[in-house]
């Protein structure tokens, strides 16, 4: 059920998924061309999860770095956000943080992960140290009230436990907690004041106050992977970036215990993702919301978008297959996912909201020497 339209206020937002460095990469590539039309530097919200909320939390701490000219373009983008992204998506991050964690008692794989984050990129800074506008909205999951909790710059909680106003966690922290995959990342334990939680109309669990002094955080995805409720009925126009896994068919199903469960999980997250899609594009399609919807494995030809950027049929498949770790990318692997975002983010923009672009730049791809054919 839509939200009612007085509701939302007017401004653009952005949901970036998860997807480990496939979606970082993804993401970078969608954030270029925004850029180059006009429509970055009029993001009111970003929210994200998982491999999203890595290429969000840089992005959120370079924002003050980046030259917006008279076009609302910033020709530094590449140096101040891609180049670094790239040289983290270049690195083994995932196992080195695992073996870590499991050889020193006093820090788990998650918190090595944070501490990746820190050292390579920069996001020992302050959630205080983020801009005010746009607000960056970085989404985990508890897993003790099964909500999603947030991180940004006015506040952190869940609406069952209420908020914590200007909290001081670094980037890192929320960012990792935003990313913690289960079982092997998850979950990032982080011992809190309870009494810096404020109660909230409708936190029915604040009076208990376990939830509110230990908090056992995940990846946003477990909850929501595309990021899409903070945005969801708050602005008038919503894009949506999808670079999670595809629910994979599979005909020789085995009946073995340990199978059965996993995916029966798979099957449950599915069902939620594919719900939350259907509800956006619903209210695209009853324009009560503007804005576009792509993921990894849209079609380009389904937008119909003059001048879309030739992507074959077969490179779609073959880069919505890869690897959703956060292991080193090659620079093929690199610029073809960075070229795809491009690619189908601008055709899905231009097709699905051509009101929000202000410089309506000719597409190119950003590394020609990958074509995606």
């Amino acid at each position: 059920m839509a939200l009612r339209d007085e509701t939302r206020k007017e401004g653009i937002a952005l949901a970036l998924s998860g997807g480990g460095f496939r979606a970082v990469l993804f993401h970078v590539g969608v954030l270029r061309r925004l850029n180059e039309l006009g429509v970055l530097a009029r993001l009111a919200r970003i929210s994200s999860v998982s491999g999203g909320s890595i290429t969000a939390g840089h992005l959120a701490l370079r924002w003050s770095h980046l030259g917006f000219d008279a076009n609302a373009q910033a020709s530094n983008f590449i140096d101040e956000v891609e180049a670094p992204l790239r040289d983290f998506c270049s690195r083994n991050i995932d196992v080195g943080s695992v073996i870590s964690g499991a050889l020193n008692p006093f820090r788990s794989a998650g918190e090595e992960v944070a501490n990746a984050y820190r050292k390579h990129l920069g996001m020992d800074a302050s959630l205080q140290d983020l801009p005010d506008a746009p607000r960056f909205v970085f989404n985990a999951t508890n897993y003790a009230t099964g909500v999603s909790f947030r991180f940004s710059k006015p506040f952190a909680g869940d609406y069952r436990i209420g908020l914590i106003r200007q909290p001081r966690f670094d980037v890192a922290t929320a960012v990792a907690c935003s990313s913690a995959f289960p079982p092997v990342l998850a979950p990032i334990e982080l011992e809190v004041d309870p009494a810096l939680f404020e109660k909230t109309d409708g936190a029915d669990l604040w009076p208990q106050e376990d939830f509110r002094r230990r908090l056992l955080l995940a990846d946003g995805g477990v909850y929501d992977n595309l990021g899409l409720e903070t945005v969801w009925g708050r602005y008038a126009t919503v894009l949506a970036s999808d670079a999670g896994k595809p629910f994979e068919l599979d005909a020789g199903m085995a009946s073995l215990a340990p199978k059965q469960i996993f995916r029966v999980m798979d099957i449950g997250l599915n069902q939620a993702l594919a719900l939350r899609k259907r509800m956006l594009i619903r209210e695209y399609e009853q324009k009560t919301v503007a804005g576009a919807f792509w993921a990894i494995n849209t079609p380009i030809q389904d937008f119909e978008a003059p001048g879309a950027l030739p992507v074959s049929a077969q490179k779609i498949a073959d880069l919505s297959s890869i690897r959703t770790r956060l292991d080193r990318f090659t620079e093929q692997e690199q610029c073809e996912l960075i070229n795809w975002g491009y690619a189908v983010s601008d055709a899905a923009v231009r097709a699905r909201a051509p009101e929000i672009v202000t410089h309506p730049l000719p597409a190119a791809l950003p590394y020609a020497r990958f074509p995606l054919q």
